[in-house]
């Protein structure tokens, strides 16, 4: 119970603070962590440790996550944003059509069920090891500590102050991705809240100060991952609640509202 109330806090933490710094990177509202195939990455890397066997689902999750996250590195090397959102879409659907074949081609229905559960997103941490777990902390910690180190210069890129090289912007992906696969690698990727949540950290604070949107995204992001988490684990329905979706559904109605009265 502990241990995953713990990964409600850094799953809470860590996609809505990778969102925000993905959308100052951009410059765009539409900025997400798994929009350059980051997501469907750490898919891949699950099924195809599911159904062979040669890592724990962690380790498999991020080392494909962190392949993909290298070619996107070069790739922001050469080209310029808006090239680059349009290749992580391309480059996501490709990832994603591999992963459909290796979990097509699963060797049981079993394997296949523990890989839905994980990729439904849950917080049983089932089959995950204590090596798992550290690893997992060292990449929060690894990832915030870079979002922190940053959030001056991300500001002021923002703002239109400054512009970042694309060396710098390709390190910033680089430290994304640890603090977001410190939570998608354990508890499966989680949507909405990378994107959903900054957004809404934006409409109710209009400062510009990345810094505050680490705040106020975090404390959502914990909030409604905390509720889903107890609706799931409590409220009796009679079929299996994955947190993604859950959280989706609880979030959608503040959204409405929060985007009407801003309009």
């Amino acid at each position: 119970m502990l241990l995953s109330l713990l990964y409600v806090l850094i799953s809470g933490i860590a996609l809505p603070v990778g969102g925000i710094q993905m959308q100052y990177l951009w410059r765009n509202q539409l900025g997400d962590v798994y929009s350059l195939g980051l997501g469907s990455a750490a898919c891949l890397g699950a099924a195809a440790a599911t159904m062979t066997g040669w890592c724990s689902l962690t380790v498999g999750s991020f080392v494909c996550t962190l392949v993909c996250t290298l070619v996107c590195f070069l790739v922001t090397l050469r080209v310029n944003t808006q090239s680059l959102i349009t290749f992580g879409i391309l480059f996501g659907t490709f990832i994603g059509s591999l992963g459909t074949i290796v979990v097509t081609n699963a060797p049981n229905g079993e394997l296949l069920k523990q890989y839905y559960l994980w990729g439904a997103a849950n917080f049983r941490l089932e089959g995950v090891t204590t090596w798992d777990i550290v690893f997992s902390l060292c990449l929060f910690a690894i990832g915030l500590a870079a979002a922190l180190l940053d959030s001056g210069r991300l500001t002021r890129h923002f703002k239109g102050e400054i512009e970042l090289g694309n060396l710098h912007k390709a390190c910033s992906l680089l430290a994304i991705m640890f603090l977001v696969t410190s939570a998608v690698s354990i508890c499966g990727p989680i949507g909405f809240i990378s994107l959903g949540v900054p957004n809404l950290s934006r409409i109710v604070c209009k400062k510009s100060d990345i810094r505050v949107h680490y705040l106020i995204s975090a404390a959502m992001g914990v909030g409604l991952l905390l509720i889903t988490y107890l609706v799931v684990q409590y409220a009796n329905f009679g079929i299996y609640l994955p947190i993604s979706a859950t959280m989706a559904i609880i979030a959608l109605p503040l959204m409405a509202i929060l985007f009407i009265k801003k309009e």
